[in-house]
């Protein structure tokens, strides 16, 4: 049987290149001399998948000793209070139009705010309506979010550089690299037969497990699988999980854990995988390392590593989306193709 390739998949194959005409671009003007003032805050926002990508931003400027948010443009909305002059708001919006993003905007012009908008078309709200504009060079998309969220996390590493004085040429350079392990990892990474094994297990139940900057990659599977293939899984940052979803465990739950690697065995992490397996869950290693030792004897093993920062990012990212692929597949549905939704939620 032939089986289509759908423009889920063909944005999936296209991040390569987003990735390279980010890096062609160079550092966006005007970030350095953003960053190199002094700010009573800094608060960074978004929806969604561009929410998340926001978060390893707001570790490193914690990290730095920056007065740093990561608060949701829906939060924002319900508590303006935090949004005072002398703030540097980061809003990002890969189409630049969601909803609350676009009512956010209208309620803090003229405040006194600083608004940095990360977006890809250059004509949207979030674009034309800031006072600096950081542009994805991602292109259009046709559906879940794929080479705009890479390309986030790329726009996202620069501004982290920015504030923290790591050189532009050295972000750019990176971006160049990682857009080849891209390649690489979208030709290796085989997650049909393990996706296909968690969609039909008996009693389903799946859940998705990061710590630190990974966290951010176990949100973003727990969205795309929702939107792509139909099936209910949630995304977790960290110890979340034990707090009322272990309750779960058993068989029929599958685990995914983004950030399993060998050389920074997250403790927290190994810990889960073989309280999990002792439960008769279905454990899944995200990353490079392998079950046994530390990790849960029988865990199954998902090869996305990476000599560190952007490059793990990238194949954890593309793990997560294959995973949303197949899952798709083994629940019979079109990968990516919307029920219910739009490609951009301009609904509040």
């Amino acid at each position: 049987m032939t089986i289509e390739t759908t423009p889920f998949e063909l944005d999936i194959a296209e991040q390569p290149d987003a990735l390279r005409r980010l890096a062609a671009a160079g550092a966006p003007d005007g970030l350095r001399a953003l960053a190199g003032r002094s700010w009573e805050r800094i608060v960074l926002t978004g929806m969604g998948s561009s929410h998340f990508a926001g978060l390893p931003t707001w570790r490193a400027l914690v990290a730095a000793g920056r007065p740093a948010w990561w608060v949701d443009a829906g939060q924002l909305l319900d508590t303006p209070e935090l949004l005072t002059p002398g703030t540097l708001l980061v809003a990002t919006s890969q189409s630049g139009a969601s909803g609350e993003v676009v009512e956010l905007l209208g309620r803090v012009r003229g405040t006194g705010v600083t608004v940095v908008g990360v977006a890809d078309d250059e004509s949207s709200p979030l674009a034309t309506g800031v006072d600096l504009r950081l542009p994805l060079h991602s292109g259009p998309e046709a559906t879940v979010s794929t080479k705009s969220y890479l390309n986030t996390l790329g726009v996202h590493r620069h501004i982290a550089a920015a504030f923290t004085g790591v050189d532009a040429g050295t972000v750019s350079a990176e971006i160049a690299s990682v857009a080849d392990f891209v390649a690489r990892s979208i030709a290796d990474i085989d997650v049909a037969g393990l996706a296909a094994r968690i969609t039909t297990a008996p009693d389903r139940r799946i859940a998705a497990v990061g710590n630190r900057d990974q966290a951010a990659t176990a949100l973003l599977v727990g969205l795309i699988v929702k939107e792509s293939a139909k099936v209910a899984i949630e995304g977790f940052i960290g110890g979340q999980f034990r707090h009322g979803p272990a309750e779960l465990a058993g068989p029929g739950l599958s685990v995914l854990l983004f950030g399993s690697y060998a050389d920074q065995p997250d403790p927290s992490l190994t810990a889960l995988s073989r309280d999990l397996e002792a439960a008769g869950s279905t454990v899944v290693l995200v990353g490079d390392a392998q079950p046994g030792g530390v990790w849960a004897d029988g865990a199954a093993a998902v090869a996305a590593p990476g000599a560190g920062g952007l490059e793990r990012f990238a194949t954890g990212t593309v793990a997560a989306e294959l995973f949303a692929v197949q899952i798709a597949r083994a629940n019979g549905v079109v990968p990516g193709a919307f029920a219910f939704g739009s490609k951009v939620t301009t609904a509040l």
